[in-house]
């Protein structure tokens, strides 16, 4: 039989419990006792001093921001709401809703069932996307981009 007092839980700690640290200085002393020498203190690491970031550059879109854009811009376009347009496409709500927001990475059935749900194909959701994407490469300086023969000027992509 167990010593245990019946409808008492045994408490099994997780990890062996710590002493408390040992006082140093004046206040560990009795009054009127001699001075003690102090065990020795392990260094404390020096702490690096905070350097402020560097002002960010501007930086590329995300392609989920850009698709994100095209489908909520299409959506509101044509005055649907989110509920309907997810219940067309067979997804969540809350999964469109971070789609259009940027915050999830689609695969390619999501985006074609968001893209069917709002009567766009694939290839036309890739399409405005791509638009979205060029308009934006022009609106940045260019850094050492080369001459480019293509009439899309190196902004292609295949669906």
């Amino acid at each position: 039989m167990s010593n245990q007092a019946p409808n008492e839980a045994r408490v099994i700690p997780l990890r062996p419990a710590t002493a408390p640290a040992p006082v140093t200085g004046p206040a560990a002393r009795p009054t009127g006792a001699a001075p003690v020498a102090d065990a020795p203190q392990r260094p404390r690491p020096a702490l690096a001093p905070r350097q402020t970031p560097p002002a960010p550059r501007s930086r590329e879109p995300l392609w989920r921001d850009l698709v994100g854009d095209v489908l909520r811009r299409e959506r509101l376009a044509q005055e649907r709401t989110l509920k309907d347009v997810a219940d067309a496409a067979r997804i969540s709500m809350p999964y469109l809703s971070e789609l259009e927001r940027g915050r999830k990475e689609a695969s390619s059935e999501v985006l074609a069932a968001a893209a069917r749900a709002l009567g766009l194909g694939l290839t036309d959701l890739l399409s405005l996307a791509q638009g979205e994407l060029t308009r934006l490469a022009q609106v940045r300086p260019a850094r050492h981009r080369t001459p480019s023969a293509s009439r899309h000027d190196g902004m292609c992509l295949a669906a």
